[in-house]
């Protein structure tokens, strides 16, 4: 299994609605609405590094009020 955080900014006042939806996609193991640089973390897991890609542009990045991604691979989980 391949884990990753995701970092999101969100639209002015979208955090904790884009934090609920991510949580319910299926790969997510937390979303969190957080304060500083980023608005979002995620923790996310798949079985290879191009489905964890897949998870993240084709699910993740299409909720709506994201305006930037960026994942970091966990290399020792």
């Amino acid at each position: 299994m391949v884990q990753a955080y995701i970092l999101i900014q969100t639209e002015i006042g979208k955090a904790a609605r884009v934090a609920e939806a991510i949580a319910d996609i299926s790969g997510v193991l937390h979303a969190n609405d957080v304060t500083g640089p980023y608005d979002v973390i995620v923790l996310a897991e798949a079985t290879t590094i191009d489905d964890l890609g897949s998870l993240v542009v084709a699910q993740v990045q299409q909720v709506e009020g994201i305006t930037r991604t960026l994942t970091c691979p966990v290399v020792h989980p």
